[in-house]
């Protein structure tokens, strides 16, 4: 088993419980633990027996395209995405900060961190 981050991944999103943030949008970023098997991969230097970082963006980026009012929302469909498509994924975790968020003052961000094995995610959960 190996441990894959992938950290820092930028989106533009539409999540939010006021209108506003459903019409104008802000910034996001998201952090991604993923425990991989991945001695095959290792061992004959093979894309096919882990996980390809890019897939998993793409994989991430589709779920930040789909609206919610919360936070917690957006991740757990990451975390049941992110178990649907690789199996090669033991167990995911996933920390989604939303930048300069409307809440009336100055703040960089609030976040929402959040992994398969507390939640009991596994595949083919929705």
């Amino acid at each position: 088993m190996a441990n894959i981050n992938i950290s820092g991944m930028k989106f533009y999103a539409y999540h939010g419980c006021f209108d506003e943030e459903k019409v104008v949008g802000t910034y996001f970023e998201a952090d991604c633990k993923l425990n991989v098997e991945v001695i095959g991969a290792a061992k004959e230097d093979d894309l096919q027996q882990t996980v390809n970082y890019q897939e998993v963006y793409k994989v991430l980026q589709h779920e930040m395209q789909q609206s919610s009012a919360l936070l917690e929302n957006v991740v757990y469909r990451m975390l049941c995405a992110l178990m649907n498509t690789f199996s090669a994924v033991k167990s995911a975790e996933i920390e989604l900060y939303k930048l300069n968020p409307p809440l009336g003052g100055p703040i960089r961000s609030v976040s929402v961190k959040m992994n398969t094995d507390e939640l009991n995610i596994s595949r083919n959960q929705q």
